[in-house]
């Protein structure tokens, strides 16, 4: 079964810095795209940024130049370095991969800027 376990969340003053961790397990991680997908309260879940198995990388413009998406395919880790980080950043960010045809989610780690 695939296991995604997300981690590094918490409480942090606006512009400071988080470091989000996600362990992959069940299905071959370095052969994959992998996704960190954030919900603020009250609103649909919303896309911040991907990386390809060879390590290109995209990001929603609302993040760009302050979140770093990284991999270690060595290891089955996904990160999410977030810096400047602002009160619209607050949200659960969830561990996302496509494989099996279908999307695999973590549980999510709360992250609260305030």
């Amino acid at each position: 079964d695939v296991q995604l376990v997300e981690s590094g969340g918490g409480l942090v003053q606006p512009g400071g810095s988080l470091r989000l961790s996600c362990a992959a397990s069940g299905f071959p991680f370095s052969d994959y795209a992998m996704s960190w997908v954030r919900q603020a309260p009250g609103k649909e879940r919303y896309l911040v940024s991907t990386i390809t198995s060879d390590g290109t990388t995209s990001y929603t413009d609302a993040v760009k130049g302050r979140f770093t998406i990284s991999r270690d395919n060595a290891k089955s880790m996904l990160y999410l370095q977030m810096n400047s980080l602002q009160i619209e950043d607050t949200a659960v960010y969830f561990c996302v991969a496509f494989w099996g045809g279908r999307l695999n989610w973590g549980q999510g780690t709360q992250v609260t800027v305030s």
